[in-house]
C-alpha cells in the first residue's frame, strides 16, 4: 500500500488508545507503519533495482524479527540524549516492553497491508523469494484513506473537548477497515472462479492460475489475467452486469520464451533478470531495429500490455551474431 495507508494505520492503532500504553508509543506505531519502505532507496540503484530490492529483505521475516529492536533501540537513545521542546514534554515514561510491543505491532502491519495488493511481498526473504500475492486492494486505496482520517480526526476532536471514549472512532475505523478488506478478498476469490471457469469455456483450455484485481474506485470491477498452457487471457469482470466477462473484450498473449536468438541473452541482462523475477504473468515481443539489432519487450500482464506502457514493461536493445540471426 501506500505511505498514506501505512501511516494513517499507524495513527489510528494510535489513538485506538495503544498509543498511550507508554511515552513515544505514537511515534513507535507512525514510524514502525513505514519503517519497512527504507528500501525505497533501492530507487537510485540503478534500473529495475527496485524490482529487485522493493518488498524484500526489509518485508521478510528476518527483518520483521531484526527491525522492532532497531526502532526500539533509536527511540529510547532519543529519549535519553535529544533535549525535547517544551510542547513535547509528558510526565509519561518509557516503557521498553510496551515500546518494543508496539514497534512489532507496526512494522507487522506493514508487509500485511502490502500483502492485500497485485504487486506483492517476499515474506520469506532472505531464505526464498517467493512472492505472495493478496489481490484485494487497489495499491491506493481512498475509501480506506477516508475511513482512517476520519476515524483519527473524530477520536482527536474528542480528545480535545475532553468528551467520553476518545478511543472509540479510531476503533470503529479499523474495524470498518477490516471489514472491507475481508469483503474485497471474498469477492476477488469468487470473482477470480468466474473468471476461471468463464475462460476455460470459451477457451477449451484448463486455467492454471487466475488474478483478478481490484481497480481504483471501482470495488465492484476486477482486471483479470488467467494463465494457461501456452498462453494468457486478460480482461474485465463486473459484478453489476450482464454478462459479468464479455468475451469479445477478452485479448490473448503468449506464454512462455519465444524461440528467438535475441531472448536468452536479453534475459542475462541486469534489467531482464531483475524483470522476470518481479513479473508475476510475463510476455515477450520482439522488434528488430536493425540487422543484427533488436529490442526485447517484457511485458507483465498485471499492470501493462504493450511496450512503452507506463510500469510493467521494459525494453531491452541486443545485439545479435550475424549466424544466429533468423
Amino acid at each position: 500500500m501506500d505511505p498514506v495507508c501505512h501511516t494513517l494505520v499507524g495513527a489510528a492503532l494510535s489513538r485506538s488508545g495503544l498509543g498511550r500504553r507508554t511515552a513515544l508509543g505514537a511515534t513507535a506505531l507512525i514510524v514502525g507503519a513505514n519503517l519497512p519502505d527504507i528500501d525505497a532507496i533501492s530507487y537510485f540503484a540503478g534500473p529495475a533495482a527496485d524490482l529487485e530490492w522493493r518488498r524484500g529483505w526489509s518485508h521478510g521475516v528476518l527483518a520483521l524479527a531484526v527491525l522492532p529492536f532497531a526502532l526500539t533501540g533509536a527511540l529510547l537513545l532519543l529519549n535519553r540524549w535529544v533535549r525535547r521542546p517544551a510542547r513535547w514534554a509528558t510526565s509519561a515514561t518509557v516503557e521498553p516492553r510496551e515500546l518494543l510491543l508496539l514497534a512489532f505491532v507496526a512494522i507487522l502491519s506493514h508487509p500485511i497491508l502490502d500483502s492485500l495488493n497485485t504487486y506483492g511481498v517476499r515474506w520469506l526473504m532472505p531464505f526464498s523469494g517467493r512472492w505472495f500475492y493478496g489481490d484485494t486492494l487497489f495499491i491506493v486505496d481512498p475509501w480506506v484513506w477516508l475511513v482512517l482520517a476520519l476515524g483519527v480526526y473524530v477520536s482527536r476532536r474528542r480528545e480535545r473537548f475532553q468528551r467520553a471514549s476518545p478511543a472509540r472512532p479510531a476503533r470503529i475505523a479499523l474495524a470498518a477497515v477490516t471489514l472491507y478488506v475481508g469483503a474485497m478478498a471474498i469477492s476477488s476469490l469468487a470473482a477470480g472462479r468466474i473468471v476461471a471457469d468463464e475462460v476455460s469455456s470459451m477457451s477449451g483450455k484448463s486455467v492454471q492460475a487466475t488474478m483478478a484485481a481490484p481497480v481504483l474506485l471501482q470495488p465492484f470491477m476486477r482486471e483479470f489475467v488467467t494463465q494457461q498452457e501456452s498462453e494468457y487471457r486478460v480482461g474485465t469482470f463486473r459484478w453489476l452486469e450482464r454478462p459479468q466477462v464479455n468475451r469479445a473484450e477478452v485479448l490473448a498473449f503468449p506464454r512462455g520464451l519465444p524461440a528467438h536468438p535475441a531472448i536468452l541473452p536479453a534475459t542475462q541482462t541486469p534489467l531482464g533478470r531483475r524483470f522476470l523475477a518481479w513479473a508475476r504473468f510475463p510476455t515477450f515481443e520482439i522488434e528488430q531495429v536493425g540487422p543484427t539489432q533488436y529490442l526485447v519487450h517484457v511485458i507483465d500482464l498485471r499492470y501493462a500490455r504493450g511496450p512503452g506502457d507506463r510500469f510493467g514493461a521494459v525494453s531491452i536493445p541486443v545485439t545479435v551474431p550475424t549466424a544466429s540471426v533468423p
